[in-house]
């Protein structure tokens, strides 16, 4: 008969032999882990195309608001006139909309979500740079690298403020070594912003696929390597609660182009879109009391 001590480490042996076989496993791969339900690797075939277009407004552009950065000095003295960004219309032009293809169907059948898509290499930069996040708008795939830059004399807050990723707070004085981050869920778009400066923000849009740009300063963008088909593509643009939206629907022909032009404004008022025509307050009359 084995005595109480032996009993207790041939006990304990097991107890770490299986600590040590959950460890290796790991539990089941979820989506974050994987990028995506499986799915077969896309290869482009050498008959892709584009989308491209320009996002307008329609009517008389909201006016952008100056910013008081007297709350510190190294803002007002890089950026003494400093502005919102929630519109930058020019031209009748729209800046920092993010178009992209939502879903659709290929030439061959398949969907765009049965498809995975290599996240790229290259990462992004966002920049803080005059006390604003430069760009405003970026699109990244998910696992991308997103590289954040401090380019002012002043300490910064970078808050990613998503719905479907981990809440990332990291602060960033000037001078620091660039911070480097990653979204690993699809989402559009990611708020971000600067705890200490409360007007700086920017929106970062997270897909599992390339198909994605954001319009210039003219309102011109380009999807590249779009394989033929038939395809739901939305412009997005801040404002409102969860920013607003513009859908069409564009076919791509082999080695072909396809064109896909947008319009916010006045011409979208009773879609829930900003316009030049403000609403009138409601009205309110005091209650008569009864005699």
């Amino acid at each position: 008969m084995l005595s109480k001590r032996a009993r207790f480490c041939l006990g304990l042996i097991a107890v770490l032999s299986l600590l040590s076989l959950a460890s290796s496993c790991g539990g089941p791969k979820t989506e974050e882990d994987t990028g995506g339900p499986t799915a077969k690797t896309f290869k482009p075939k050498g008959n892709e195309g584009t989308i491209s277009g320009k996002v307008s407004y329609n009517g008389a552009a909201p006016e952008a608001k100056k910013i008081d950065t007297s709350a510190d000095a190294a803002c007002t003295a890089k950026s003494p006139n400093l502005t919102s960004e929630e519109w930058v219309v020019k031209d009748g032009k729209v800046a920092n909309s993010f178009v992209y293809i939502k879903d659709g169907t290929l030439a061959d059948g398949s969907k765009v979500g049965d498809w995975s898509f290599e996240s790229s290499k290259t990462p992004v930069t966002l920049d803080q740079n005059g006390c604003h996040y430069k760009p405003h708008v970026l699109g990244v795939m998910v696992k991308q690298e997103i590289t954040i830059t401090n380019s002012d004399a002043t300490t910064h807050n970078i808050h990613f403020t998503p719905k479907n990723n981990p809440d990332w707070n990291q602060q960033q004085a000037n001078g620091a070594a660039a911070l480097k981050h990653q979204l690993n869920v699809a989402e559009v778009l990611v708020p971000v912003k600067c705890n200490q400066h409360p007007w700086m923000k920017a929106y970062i849009g997270v897909l599992k696929h390339p198909f994605f740009a954001v319009s210039g300063d003219d309102g011109s963008f380009t999807i590249k390597g779009v394989p033929p088909g038939k395809y739901t593509v939305i412009a997005w643009h801040e404002g409102g609660v969860n920013g607003t939206e513009q859908k069409m629907e564009v076919t791509v022909p082999a080695s072909g182009a396809a064109t896909a032009d947008f319009t916010f404004g006045a011409s979208a008022e009773l879609l829930g879109q900003p316009s030049s025509l403000q609403m009138l307050p409601a009205i309110e009359f005091p209650m008569l009391s009864k005699k």
